[in-house]
């Protein structure tokens, strides 16, 4: 083993982030469906439904056009549409269950997703140690801090929720849910683009290839079977100077 940092292979982290990832997504729709039966998300949808197909068979139209569709409309068409998404708005049951499919929608990916990202990406690794998930101890990569010591809990907790949860993961994921619902327009894909494309610039050019929540947190991925990590900044000042008086007593005076 060797004291300064042995990054580990992309292609090592790549084969890790994709096993991972496919256990987070199992947990996440576990959770969200077990959210929907338990807040009757299913009922609230299917109401909503059956007033857009009334409104659509009363009026003749389709809510389900993008805004160059509508724009393309001829000009009964768009009086048609405009006609039949006033009526819509002012059924006080309708805006209800539109409202609740929208919230419980963002609930259900909400909770989901977190729950999906602490039990595989914090849980886990405390359990495992060395802030492996199970991806990671397959392919052999630890994390530790950027000096070589093993990362705490706070550091672990800040990496999840503040980088892979919030800002790699719920932020894309919330302008998806805008853009569906139209309530943004290439905001959100350019929001995404960007996340994406920083993401690669910082594995490129920092030094140990390190991601948004690595940054965040001060950890970098490195070989388990290479890496030299020390439990305390104290056992590794007391190595460093152990490795230095070693080093002085080999030079010739």
């Amino acid at each position: 083993m060797t004291y300064d940092i042995q990054k580990a292979s992309i292609t090592k982290r790549i084969s890790a982030f994709l096993f991972d990832s496919i256990l987070t997504g199992i947990v996440i729709v576990a959770v969200a469906l077990l959210l929907s039966w338990l807040l009757g998300y299913d009922g609230y949808k299917a109401d909503l439904k059956e007033a857009y197909d009334t409104y659509e068979k009363q009026y003749g139209i389709n809510f389900e056009i993008t805004q160059e569709e509508y724009l393309a409309l001829s000009e009964d068409e768009r009086a048609d549409y405009d006609d039949a998404y006033a009526a819509l708005v002012a059924d006080t049951d309708a805006m209800y269950n539109y409202n609740m499919v929208i919230n419980l929608t963002l609930l259900m990916i909400t909770g989901g997703v977190l729950l999906g990202i602490m039990m595989i990406e914090f849980v886990v690794p405390m359990l495992l140690g060395n802030g492996q998930t199970l991806g990671k101890k397959i392919f052999g990569i630890a994390l530790v801090r950027q000096d070589g010591v093993k990362l705490n809990a706070m550091q672990l907790f800040t990496r999840t929720v503040l980088g892979k949860f919030t800002i790699e993961t719920m932020l894309p994921v919330y302008m998806l849910i805008l853009n569906f619902f139209n309530a943004i327009g290439r905001i959100g894909l350019i929001v995404i683009a960007g996340i994406g494309l920083l993401q690669l610039i910082l594995l490129v050019v920092t030094r140990n290839n390190q991601l948004l929540h690595d940054l965040l947190a001060g950890t970098v991925a490195v070989d388990m079977a290479s890496q030299m990590i020390f439990k305390t900044t104290d056992d590794l000042i007391a190595y460093q100077k152990r490795v230095a008086a070693e080093k002085a007593t080999r030079q010739p005076y």
